[in-house]
């Protein structure tokens, strides 16, 4: 049956509402950029264009260092006056931009769906996640900013696509509470759209942000480096990671830079298969396109068949394809596990790292065809990639090392405890691991040398929310560790020679309830 768009989810009507929610956010071809308070019609135009369907949603105006520089004295002049008001202001006004936020959450989660095409279940809960945790430490800030201040500076904030509002919103209306201005960098890929909507909502109810778009290379030397800034927050690769901890190396400023690592399950003596195949479903969500998900099974080799057992049937079960296509226009919104990869070079990238896996020596276990997807006729479907999972990649591949960032699996098989562990801890550190094994006292044992922040036993771990505290080993994490009470530690000042949590050059420490 031929597929349509759900009535009222074109881009056009999107942005339209958009338009008619913020007009002063927009202008009729771009978005424009905030900082002193307003909206700025600078800086040059770059296309915006969705996954979904590779259609032109609108153009970013990216700015150079010069207006950035200009934008952070004036964040820093608003820090100033925003650290010295009273905390029960400061939560009136966030309260006030939460509520607003939430009136305007179906409209948030259609940009989502647009622009990085999260199917509809998953971009609410995105909007639903960031709200209601910011709700939570409204109620907790009082307690956790007692005998702390704000920092010296505003906090920068630098984050990937894949969750604007959870990660990056949320993460602003925190720092916010504990007393910062907030700087954010719109992502170049996705999500700006929603930001932009987000923040005029954010600004209207009097809090000091600033928004601005441009190339990382071009933006980073100043929202970084600038002296004036009091923290970087980076959610993001290794790579881009990398840069930005280089550029801190000099610069006794508080971070925290959150990076990826190849997650894994490593499955051992173990026959709860029922529980597992639950999990395996969920783990597809999002086309595996978050900085949590498991692509890397590793499998004691006794428990190999069992294991395809329950794996393949639940691959081959994924649903995905367009996030707001429905058969009839009075149906609801498709319930897909992930649509489309962020953009059409990451899908082609990810597709030659496959092929070159399988030239290598892989097993193709399953790999999907695009076509079992849920399209409209005639969409350009080149931004999408069918579940594939492969058996023990060559160690020179790619997908060996490094998280593939989209829906593909690669299978290790191990015949001892030491092997499972090597092939867990491949990536040289990860922010979640989990352990499948029937005894959890060796269970627990194994998990001790696992580098993950977090590992599940008989099941997966995730960031968290509200109280939970989130971080990573190894490679997967520099700086300040976050969440519950050490997100506002991370972005507020205690005693002298307070050592918080966190991976630093000298040292790195660990809460003991992770």
């Amino acid at each position: 049956m031929s597929l349509t768009l759900a009535p009222g989810t074109a881009w056009s009507d999107v942005l339209a509402r958009v338009a008619a929610a913020a007009p002063e956010a927009l202008t009729a071809d771009r978005l424009r950029n905030l900082y002193a308070g307003k909206w700025h019609d600078v800086g040059t135009p770059a296309e915006l264009r969705t996954p979904v369907d590779g259609t032109l949603l609108t153009h970013l105006a990216k700015v150079d260092a010069g207006t950035a520089a200009e934008a952070v004295r004036a964040a820093t002049a608003a820090h100033r006056i925003w650290s010295a008001t009273p905390l029960a202001e400061r939560k009136a006004r966030v309260a006030a931009a939460v509520e607003a936020l939430a009136l305007h959450r179906d409209l948030l989660a259609l940009t989502l769906a647009w622009e990085i095409g999260k199917p509809w279940r998953l971009a609410c809960a995105d909007v639903d996640r960031a709200l209601d945790g910011v709700r939570w430490y409204a109620e907790q800030i009082d307690r956790q900013v007692a005998g702390r201040e704000p920092l010296p500076g505003p906090v920068s904030n630098i984050a990937s696509w894949n969750y604007p509002m959870s990660v990056l919103v949320h993460a602003e209306l925190v720092q916010l509470l504990a007393g910062n201005a907030v700087i954010a960098k719109t992502p170049s890929q996705g999500g700006a759209v929603c930001l932009t909507l987000a923040h005029a909502l954010m600004v209207r109810a009097g809090l000091p942000v600033t928004l601005l778009s441009g190339s990382g290379e071009e933006l980073s030397e100043v929202l970084v480096r600038a002296p004036e800034i009091g923290a970087v927050a980076f959610v993001g690769g290794r790579s881009n990671g990398g840069k930005v901890a280089a550029a801190l190396l000099d610069s006794d400023k508080r971070h925290f830079i959150e990076q990826e690592g190849l997650n894994a399950w490593g499955i051992w003596d173990f026959s709860q298969w029922d529980l597992l195949a639950g999990h395996l479903r969920k783990g597809f969500e999002y086309g595996k396109q978050r900085c949590t998900a498991y692509p890397r099974f590793v499998v004691q080799r006794e428990l190999v068949d069992a294991f395809l057992d329950v794996y393949l049937p639940v691959v081959k079960a994924v649903r995905f394809g367009h996030p707001l296509a429905v058969e009839t226009p009075g149906d609801p919104l498709p319930e897909l596990d992930f649509g489309p990869l962020i953009s059409a070079a990451k899908a082609g990238e990810l597709r030659r790292k496959v092929d070159e896996a399988i030239r290598g020596g892989a097993v193709p276990l399953h790999r999907g065809a695009s076509s079992a997807g849920r399209f409209l006729d005639g969409q350009d479907t080149s931004a999408y990639v069918a579940p594939a999972a492969l058996l023990a990649p060559p160690g020179r591949s790619r997908l060996m090392h490094a998280e593939p960032f989209g829906p593909v699996d690669t299978i290790i098989v191990v015949d001892t405890e030491d092997e499972l562990l090597s092939a867990m801890n491949a990536s040289n550190g990860a922010l979640v691991a989990s352990i499948a094994v029937d005894d959890e006292e060796l269970a627990a044992k194994l998990a001790q040398d696992v580098q993950a922040f977090k590992v599940g036993i008989n099941r997966p771990r995730s960031r968290g929310d509200r109280d939970e505290c989130f971080g990573g080993r190894g490679a997967s994490w520099k700086g300040a560790f976050v969440g519950g009470d050490l997100l506002v530690h991370a972005v507020t000042e205690g005693e002298p020679g307070e050592r918080l949590y966190g991976n630093f050059p000298d040292y790195s420490s660990y809460p003991p309830d992770m």
